[in-house]
């Protein structure tokens, strides 16, 4: 598939949670990070988009432990909650 039609697709699947709190934390996170990623990165984030939203908020926020199979380099940038927009 061609990159750019496959961030597209991460990017509504990112967007389109079904709760607005997990759209600004998946979502928020995709856009900051997601066009650096290579196929590895981009792989563990489609398998991550399988979890249900309270498990990827609890990792993100550190109240749960992440499973081993997401540890590295995007659950790390995913735990920092730097991306999230904030409307004052």
């Amino acid at each position: 598939m061609d990159r750019e039609i496959r961030l597209k697709r991460l990017r509504f699947r990112a967007w389109h949670r079904g709760v607005k709190e997990a759209d600004l934390l998946i979502g928020g996170f995709f856009d900051q990070h997601g066009k650096g990623w290579n196929d590895a990165e981009m792989d563990l984030f489609e398998a991550l988009l399988e979890e249900q939203d309270v498990d990827i908020m609890a990792w993100a926020m550190g109240t749960a432990a992440v499973p081993e199979r997401y540890a590295g380099t995007v659950m790390t940038a995913l735990k920092t909650l730097n991306y999230v927009p904030i409307s004052k």
